[in-house]
């Protein structure tokens, strides 16, 4: 397994770029831990594809390195760079075997036999079609076939790292979870370097070990699954992160409290400088309160799922969001408070630091 250090990546599919608005990636300067599960978390079109494909080399950034333990490695090819990378959808030889589908890239290596079989039977185990090994791929189904691409990325031993693509979009629910426990077993087990690509929070907060959130070519945080909850340092990591996504209320500052219309807010401690522009308050739907004290809202939605409710309402004028536990009752005078321990502020979407 290897480092891998992306030391200020940029990339633009376009010959002759002229802003930033050209570039799918637009400074990528980030350490991937010899070792660490990461999933690069976003919405379509963010760059995170772009940016697994220059670490396997399937890409060559415009701008920029790429080191691997220290080597630089960026006009090297995948097979220089000894790289697995599973993809969105099946990359599979349909002629062959379950099995020989497995053991073709051990076998191209000139394994030994006998290592090929033991890794092969232990790899069909863990994606459940041991069963189907003298199978041809031909006849399986989409989801099976995946479960095959999946297994001929984590088959090999020798890899620098192993990339996944959103490998698990054709896979059924069930087996998602599974898959994803299994990955993570895996990790754990053998230490593998593993990135993951996804616009699912939940598969990337459930498989990584720390999440980075790409928005418009940037990351714009990375963290533990509990850091991105809890401090958002962008509001799209916010919005994105969570259901639903944090509330957002534009606010004026005033020292340790913030007015919000004709309401005013206090802040668990005042932002350690003066921040211009777009000052918002940003806070969890699990940290809004919802009783007999507080602000006054009006009830739009009340939303029923099972565990919890979650409240739409009107807080002078701008929506916000709350969560009730199941057997919780709304008030007929409804009013809302924040807890102190949930609220960020931000300027200009980014979150601003706060005094002692």
């Amino acid at each position: 397994m290897a480092r891998i250090d992306l030391n200020h990546i940029r990339h633009a599919y376009t010959s002759d770029p002229k802003s930033d608005a050209d570039y799918a990636l637009k400074d990528v300067h980030h350490t991937f831990e010899d070792g660490g599960a990461y999933a690069l978390l976003g919405p379509s079109g963010c760059g995170k594809t772009t940016l697994l494909n220059i670490i396997s080399g399937l890409l060559h950034a415009s701008h920029g390195q790429l080191l691997f333990d220290g080597q630089d490695v960026t006009r090297l090819s995948t097979q220089e760079r000894n790289i697995a990378q599973v993809f969105q959808f099946p990359v599979i030889y349909d002629t062959m075997t379950v099995y020989d589908n497995l053991a073709f890239p051990l076998r191209n290596r000139g394994v030994p036999e006998a290592s090929v079989d033991k890794k092969v039977r232990e790899t069909l185990e863990m994606i459940d079609l041991a069963s189907w090994a003298k199978r041809r791929a031909r006849g399986l189904t989409a989801d099976q076939k995946q479960k095959i691409s999946l297994g001929r990325g984590l088959v090999r031993s020798d890899v620098n790292a192993i990339l996944f693509d959103e490998p698990l979009t054709v896979i059924d629910p069930h087996m998602k979870w599974v898959l994803r426990s299994q990955l993570k077993q895996l990790h754990h087990r053998y230490g593998y370097t593993m990135i993951y690509v996804t616009h699912d929070q939940t598969e990337a907060l459930t498989f990584a070990e720390k999440v980075v959130v790409m928005f418009d070519g940037e990351i714009v945080q990375i963290g533990t699954p509990a850091e991105l909850f809890e401090r958002p340092k962008h509001t799209f990591v916010g919005y994105f992160i969570g259901s639903p996504g944090m509330n957002l209320l534009p606010v004026e500052l005033d020292g340790k409290s913030v007015r919000l219309g004709s309401r005013t807010i206090d802040l668990p401690a005042a932002p350690a400088s003066a921040p211009s522009g777009s000052i918002e308050l940003g806070i969890r739907p699990e940290y809004v309160r919802l009783g007999e004290h507080g602000m006054p809202v009006s009830i739009r939605k009340v939303e029923d799922i099972g565990r919890h409710k979650v409240v739409r309402a009107q807080l002078d004028g701008h929506e916000i969001a709350a969560i009730l536990g199941e057997d919780d009752n709304i008030p007929a005078d409804p009013k809302v408070s924040f807890e102190p321990a949930g609220i960020n502020i931000y300027a200009n979407s980014w979150r601003i630091a706060t005094g002692a």
